[in-house]
């Protein structure tokens, strides 16, 4: 008896785009993995500058100034991968967390390696107690700004179903102060002024390290505060803000020829809008009586 012709097997579609969609994921994660080479970068440079800063300053004041510029580097790499990932729609946990890890790095450690050697350890004695202050508040930063991460890494992965009748989270405002823009002011300071502080003087340089020395106790107090920041979230490229396009090359421009200037002002800016926005509701007379809930993101 014959048998019958088996049907012929019909090949099932390739799925062309999938490769694709893989190969998205990657790029979140090759902006990060540039933020950490840019703080692994800015650490090396400090510590070079402080082997030279008492022997040779015009050398260590090029260093603090490479160290300087691979953390605002580092900031532009911290912002485009968050931005990349939500276009993208490849944003993973596992990516929130390799961004928060790759922020203490960069935004906690190599800025305090930075000011340690441009400020702190050039200008103090080692033996004095005003070295071992700093160095305290230099800790507390650290501190301050690890907590805030870990705020948002229990925000990021909080479960997505959220209990009948709470409000949404407004993405438009951070909770405190981000470590990015708190470490950029730090940045933009040497940047400013990359000769290190014991140059100065012995008078001006302890002057200049104590006024440091409280900007960064300030700048760890606000990190951990409820006290919120536009986050900017809202710009887009679309079609209603085609003059975006103009802004951002006349900026381009502008931080090519003056970015000393223009890193301190919008630094400075950032860092203290959210003060004075937190001052003027506190006494403004009209109060909202729905509760607030603010993204804490860095």
């Amino acid at each position: 008896m014959q048998s019958l012709p088996k049907p012929m097997e019909t090949e099932e579609p390739k799925h062309v785009h999938r490769g694709l969609k893989k190969g998205l994921y990657v790029i979140p994660t090759a902006f990060t993995a540039a933020n950490i080479g840019m703080g692994f970068l800015a650490v090396l440079y400090s510590i070079r500058a402080f082997q030279v800063v008492q022997t040779d300053p015009v050398t260590a004041a090029s260093y603090f100034n490479y160290a300087a510029v691979a953390i605002g580097l580092a900031i532009l790499f911290d912002t485009l991968d968050g931005r990349v990932a939500r276009m993208t729609k490849t944003a993973t946990e596992l990516g929130v967390q390799f961004d928060s890890l790759a922020d203490v790095l960069t935004f906690g450690i190599a800025p305090i390696a930075l000011v340690y050697a441009w400020a702190i350890g050039a200008s103090l004695p080692y033996e004095s107690s005003a070295h071992a202050l700093g160095v305290f508040v230099l800790f507390m930063y650290l501190m301050c700004g690890v907590f805030r991460l870990a705020r948002f890494n229990i925000q990021a992965t909080r479960p997505r179903v959220l209990a009948e009748g709470t409000p949404k989270l407004d993405k438009r405002y951070f909770v405190g102060l981000p470590i990015p823009p708190a470490a950029g002011l730090m940045a933009a300071l040497v940047h400013f002024a990359p000769s290190p502080l014991s140059t100065y003087g012995e008078g001006f340089s302890r002057f200049y390290t104590y006024l440091l020395m409280i900007l960064i106790a300030v700048q760890a107090v606000l990190m951990v505060s409820t006290i919120r920041y536009a986050s900017f979230k809202n710009a887009s490229t679309g079609r209603r803000n085609l003059y975006l396009v103009l802004v951002v090359a006349a900026f381009g421009m502008l931080m090519w020829l003056y970015s000393q200037y223009l890193l301190l002002i919008l630094s400075a800016a950032f860092v203290s809008h959210g003060v004075i926005w937190h001052i003027a509701r506190t006494l403004s007379p009209r109060k909202s009586t729905q509760p607030e809930h603010f993204e804490v993101e860095s």
